[in-house]
């Protein structure tokens, strides 16, 4: 991972995520899959540029089978925005990093 990202396993995502004290972005994604190596550097940046207001946090799914499946990630990148231990909202597939942005900003409000 980067330096604005983290690196979460199915046994740290209840610590790291769900009670964690600010909005975590959580990318489920996998090292074969391009789309997720297309959105890797512009979520690095995010996790920069919201650093204090968000964490993004990063899920390989086949290394951590468990999580992917409780939320139901069928199809990868999946980005899931945790708020208070619970999903507030999903996006699935790469985007520009500035569609990133407005969608991540539109959501934490």
């Amino acid at each position: 991972m980067g330096e604005n990202t983290i690196a979460v396993s199915d046994d740290q995502f209840k610590t790291l995520v769900l009670d964690s004290k600010e909005p975590v972005l959580v990318d489920f994604w996998a090292e074969w899959c391009g789309p997720c190596k297309m959105i890797a550097p512009a979520l690095e940046e995010l996790g920069g540029e919201f650093k204090g207001r968000m964490t993004v946090a990063k899920v390989d799914i086949d290394n951590n089978l468990r999580t992917p499946n409780e939320y139901g990630v069928r199809s990868i990148p999946t980005l899931v925005l945790f708020k208070d231990g619970k999903p507030v909202a999903q996006q699935t597939g790469a985007m520009p990093k500035s569609q990133l942005k407005a969608w991540v900003e539109s959501k934490l409000g």
